[in-house]
């Protein structure tokens, strides 16, 4: 097992920051705002809001450290003025008994864990494991767009009503050159979504969904391999992924040959 450097733990760290930044900030630009949209930096901490998407996903404080003590008051704040539960994550590299400590004495404990995941690039050393024979991926084009709501609606098992907002949500980024949106087919049948985010050479697996009557047949496989040989020929140096801890999502990440690189500690309130 490799041990990564302060700089690569770094570079891991922000582009998780970076990809929900990136997200959010195109998300703020539709119709005024209409998601309520909020970023507010605490130094290198973030403090990401979107007061019309519950749920922990967008409203999530990240970057925190112990040089953020002081600011936790008004990071709380933040979120209590818009009817939104703050939730920090931190990485064993932020940690501080000090930071853990005063999360302890306003009321918040350790929920769960979040693994973030990481592959150099630079070379090919990794074995590249194929998904299902009959899988197809291509690229969604704008005009098909609406294949991504419908299939990320029934991956999610989120209500079909739900469809068209996620499409828009999303169409807004793939219109952005930095992000790549692939539908994967199964004997030519939709039977997953998945996106690639870039910045600066990092290239992120930012999101994935597999319908259910099509999982445990390589789908997911072949998506993180197609994002991988992308990031490759954009010469990006390295490919970055966060997976709930020990869920499938990981296993095939690991698969494709990307390490753990830390795992996050979700503190919220009681």
């Amino acid at each position: 097992m490799s041990i990564l450097t302060k700089t690569e733990l770094e570079i891991v760290e922000q582009s998780e920051v970076e990809a929900l930044e990136d997200r959010l900030m195109r998300v703020k630009g539709l119709n005024d705002n209409a998601m309520g949209v909020e970023l507010k930096r605490f130094g290198n901490a973030v403090a990401f809001s979107v007061k019309n998407i519950p749920g922990p996903s967008f409203n999530t404080v990240k970057g925190i450290r112990e040089e953020n003590i002081d600011d936790l008051d008004e990071i709380v704040e933040f979120y209590s003025n818009r009817g939104i539960p703050a939730r920090f994550e931190v990485t064993p590299g932020n940690a501080s008994r000090d930071l853990f400590r005063k999360l302890s004495t306003m009321g918040f404990f350790q929920s769960g864990f979040h693994t973030a995941l990481y592959r150099s690039l630079s070379t090919n050393e990794m074995p590249m494991v194929k998904g299902g024979s009959a899988t197809q991926i291509e690229e969604i084009s704008l005009e098909n767009f609406d294949l991504f709501g419908e299939i990320y609606t029934k991956g999610f098992g989120m209500p079909v009503a739900f469809k068209d907002f996620v499409t828009a949500n999303n169409r807004v980024l793939a219109e952005r050159d930095n992000w790549t949106f692939h539908l994967a087919r199964v004997d030519g049948e939709p039977a997953g979504i998945a996106v690639l985010f870039r910045k600066n050479g990092i290239a992120t697996l930012a999101a994935s969904a597999t319908v259910p009557e099509y999982r445990n047949k390589g789908v997911q496989t072949a998506l993180i391999q197609k994002r991988i040989q992308t990031a490759i020929d954009e010469d990006c140096q390295y490919i970055i992924g966060q997976a709930a801890f020990g869920s499938v999502s990981q296993k095939n990440m690991e698969r494709a040959g990307l390490k753990v690189a830390y795992t996050n500690a979700v503190w919220e309130k009681f």
